[in-house]
């Protein structure tokens, strides 16, 4: 091969083509392809003329949906203007087609008006399609004024398919975000997350902690339940009485699912801290229980936000009252005491933990663990792991020690020194150790993350663990939400390991579960929905 056909052949490889009179380059963003969405990205291209003259067109194009494993469940391909990252323009469709083969043609007549321009592909899949499939596009020619140009196949790994688990406006809700995820002892699934009615506003604000189920893995999913609701209440209005920033726990022994959850009552001056009187449903007072004196020192429901939890003892079909854990957990002079979203975990001798969050004396941010060796029946706070750390979750090495891993407000806008701030405790937080990896080996923009450990046999039959984090692997921006493994106990999480699933990402609150010993089961806040849920399987990534 000649020096020009080896240069060649490697442009043709990246997608890139290039020509006396044109440059075409065609990409794609790693994201989820939603099941049962009339729009998902796929891939686009880029088309730089070199010098552009009356009446040229874009008459047609070729593409290849070489190694997808689900062709018989797509329905259309669709092209549609889009920007220079390839975020689609849903008002500007140009083509679309029903996809009855591998190997298709789209004949078009779009007139070119810009020496550059972009075009995005979009597919809609079936709403049955199995959650293991994968979708492979690639535009493998265009033509312009019937001239074909040959750009060859770029990508040989097909995005994965997720469920669209909540979107906007689904069931009269305005957002729901911050999700939590178990699998019971039965096997079941149950995502959690704030229901927020009106606005995508946290506390205050009519919110409710929604749940769903699933019996098959995730492939579908029951109809939602609210199920952490205090609705009207001391005469104020569902405005004023939100829950918020749930987190859910499986007893692996006895098969009782606990939901805890923050209830604000009311709202609290900024500057005095005291609570406001004379609110009805057209106030418009408003204030967070992070932000300045939005939650107080002491008990009462007037004071400060409250710890609530709730229980279910039939797999998550029907749940308990909530009880007020408020002043068994929080010590008086601490302006708040909270759950932290996502789940919370079972020890090796049967206590239950949940990752909890506060504001101590000073109002200053700290991270800890609340604890129950009773079966749920008291729970004990501990001190705090570190300062100025928020949102956490736990998992359990296999040398019986906690690791709480914890948003770290020292993060924000930063990027070197710049990590996750992870501590461990031997004596169920008694004392705390900062731990090697801590604020430096894994990245975030200040953001909720999840971490959860997953059990396996290898081929001998001995049981294994490895722990999964995610996050939006950024400084800077809740993008590229990827996936990370350690085989260490969290000492190293090897880039090789690490799978982004959403480049371009969200609101990143995340939580992660183990479906079975090959399957792990995530939800997340990504692109294309309020919540995506995906599986993953272990035997494609080792």
């Amino acid at each position: 091969m000649t020096k020009c056909g080896v240069l060649l052949f490697i442009l043709l490889q990246v997608g890139i083509l290039y020509a006396a009179d044109l440059e075409i380059k065609f990409s794609r963003a790693v994201l989820p392809v939603l099941a049962g969405e009339s729009i998902n990205h796929v891939g686009y291209v880029r088309v730089i003329k070199k010098e552009l003259s009356a009446n040229q067109r874009l008459t047609g194009l070729s593409y290849s949906f070489s190694g997808t494993t689900c062709l018989n469940e797509l329905e259309s391909l669709a092209l549609y203007e889009c920007n220079s990252k390839g975020i689609i323009n849903k008002n500007k469709l140009f083509a679309i087609s029903d996809v009855i083969s591998e190997n298709g043609y789209l004949r078009i007549n779009i007139p070119i008006h810009s020496d550059t321009c972009y075009w995005a592909f979009s597919v809609k899949v079936k709403r049955c399609v199995s959650l293991s499939s994968r979708i492979n596009f690639n535009c493998t020619e265009m033509s312009f004024n019937n001239k074909v140009y040959y750009l060859g196949k770029t990508f040989a790994e097909g995005l994965r398919v997720g469920i669209p688990l909540r979107k906007a406006k689904q069931d009269g809700v305005n957002t729901s975000r911050i999700p939590g995820l178990i699998t019971s002892t039965k096997g079941t699934l149950m995502a959690i997350y704030d229901a927020r009615w009106d606005s995508g506003r946290d506390l205050q604000g009519d919110i409710d902690i929604a749940l769903n189920r699933s019996e098959d893995g995730g492939q579908s999913w029951q109809p939602m339940q609210r199920v952490l609701d205090m609705k009207e209440w001391g005469n104020l209005p569902e405005k004023y009485n939100g829950v918020s920033d749930a987190c859910i726990l499986c007893d692996k022994n006895t098969g009782i699912i606990y939901i805890a959850g923050l209830w604000m009552h009311g709202v609290l001056d900024a500057v005095s801290g005291k609570w406001v009187e004379g609110l009805t449903q057209d106030s418009t007072r408003w204030i967070h229980q992070w932000i300045s004196k939005g939650s107080q020192p002491g008990f009462g429901v007037k004071e400060t936000a409250q710890f609530l939890i709730i229980k279910s003892e039939d797999d998550g079909k029907t749940w308990s009252a909530p009880i007020n854990i408020t002043s068994l957990t929080k010590k008086k002079e601490w302006w708040l005491y909270a759950p932290a979203p996502g789940h919370g975990i079972t020890l090796v001798d049967g206590t239950l933990v949940f990752p909890t969050q506060g504001r101590d004396e000073n109002g200053i941010p700290f991270s800890n663990i609340t604890y129950s060796k009773d079966g749920g029946k008291t729970w004990i706070a501990s001190a705090p792991a570190y300062s100025n750390t928020t949102e956490c979750m736990a998992v359990q090495l296999d040398n019986g020690d906690i690791m709480l891993n914890m948003r770290d407000n020292r993060n924000r806008g930063v990027k070197s020194p710049n990590g996750r701030r992870v501590c461990v405790t031997s004596d169920l937080g008694k004392t705390w150790r900062e731990h090697t990896s801590s604020y430096n080996a894994l990245i975030e923009p200040t953001c909720m993350a999840s971490i959860h450990k997953h059990v396996y046999s290898d081929e001998q039959g001995r049981l294994k663990s490895l722990l999964v984090f995610f996050n939006p692997n950024s400084y800077n921006a809740r993008e590229k939400l990827t996936l990370k493994f350690s085989f260490d106990d969290g000492k190293t999480w090897p880039e090789k390991y690490w799978v982004m699933v959403d480049e371009w990402g969200g609101a990143g609150y995340s939580c992660i579960t183990s479906i079975d010993e090959n399957t792990l089961g995530i939800i997340y806040e990504g692109s294309g929905a309020h919540l995506v849920f995906q599986q993953i399987k272990l035997k494609e990534l080792f």
